[in-house]
C-alpha cells in the first residue's frame, strides 16, 4: 500500500463528473489497484475514489499543467466502465509504501452465533424451569436456533435468535412452530423471538401470533454491564 500526502487536484469523469480543487490530501493506492482520496476531516469516507478492477498510470504533465505547477499526473482507469480519475500533483509532502500482507478479515463480536451460544448457556434468561434440548434443532425446513423443554413436562419452547429482529424473522419462527407442533412428543410448542433489537412491526406481528418477544442484552450476557439506563 502506498500512502502519499500531496497538494493536488482531482477530476473524475465517467458516469458522473466531479472536481476537487487544489488542496493538501492523502492519496491511498492499494495493491488491488484502487485509489482513495482523503481529506483531514468531514468523514471517514474518501472524497473520491476508484474501485477495482482498475489500473494506475503515471503521465507526464502537458504544457498547461506545467505552467500551473503540476509535477505528476496519475490517471486511474476502471477496466469495465472506462471511468477515469485524474490526479494532478503539485507537491509531494510525504510518500511511503508498506506491505501489509494478507488480512484475516473482520471478526464481529455479538453476531447471531454468539447470541445463540450465550442464550443456550443461560436459558434462565428465557424463563424459569427450562432445560436446553439442543441448539440448531432440525426441522424439514431448516434448524430452529434453540429448543428448550419445560421441566414440568408441559411442552417445549422454540427460540429464533437474531441480532436485529424484523418481520422476516417472525415469519421464519412461525413456520418452525407449525412443523414442531405436529410432533406429539414436542407439542405444545411455544415460540420466543429473541434479538438485541426488535423492530416495532415485528413485535406487533409476533404478539398477534402468540410469540413472545425477548430483548437480549449482549454485554450483560457476557458478564459486562452495558451502562445503558433501564426502566425495568
Amino acid at each position: 500500500m502506498r500512502l502519499v500526502i500531496a497538494r493536488c487536484s482531482v477530476d473524475y469523469t465517467g458516469r458522473l463528473n466531479a472536481h476537487l480543487p487544489l488542496a493538501t490530501r492523502l492519496l491511498v493506492h492499494k495493491n488491488d489497484g484502487s485509489l482513495l482520496v482523503h481529506s483531514d476531516g468531514g468523514s471517514y469516507k474518501p472524497l473520491n475514489w476508484m474501485s477495482p478492477p482498475c489500473s494506475l498510470t503515471l503521465e507526464q504533465p502537458d504544457e498547461v499543467d506545467v505552467e500551473d505547477g503540476v509535477i505528476e499526473r496519475w490517471r486511474v482507469l476502471h477496466a469495465k466502465t472506462g471511468d477515469a480519475l485524474l490526479v494532478r500533483i503539485h507537491e509531494i509532502i510525504h510518500d511511503t509504501a508498506h506491505e501489509l500482507g494478507v488480512d484475516p478479515g473482520l471478526i464481529k463480536d455479538g453476531v447471531e452465533a454468539d447470541l445463540q451460544r450465550l442464550l443456550a448457556e443461560q436459558v434462565s434468561v428465557v424463563g424459569e424451569n427450562l432445560t436446553l434440548v439442543r441448539r440448531e434443532y432440525p426441522t424439514a425446513i431448516g434448524p430452529v436456533d434453540l429448543l428448550l423443554r419445560n421441566d414440568d413436562g408441559t411442552g417445549t419452547v422454540a427460540i429464533e435468535v437474531k441480532r436485529r429482529g424484523d418481520i422476516d424473522g417472525v415469519e421464519q419462527l412461525t413456520r418452525y412452530l407449525e412443523l414442531l407442533n405436529r410432533d406429539p412428543l414436542l407439542a405444545p410448542v411455544t415460540g420466543v423471538f429473541a434479538a438485541q433489537e426488535i423492530k416495532p412491526q415485528a413485535r406487533v406481528l409476533a404478539t398477534d401470533r402468540g410469540i413472545r418477544c425477548l430483548t437480549l442484552d449482549y454485554d450483560e450476557m457476557k458478564g459486562v454491564q452495558s451502562g445503558a439506563p433501564r426502566l425495568f
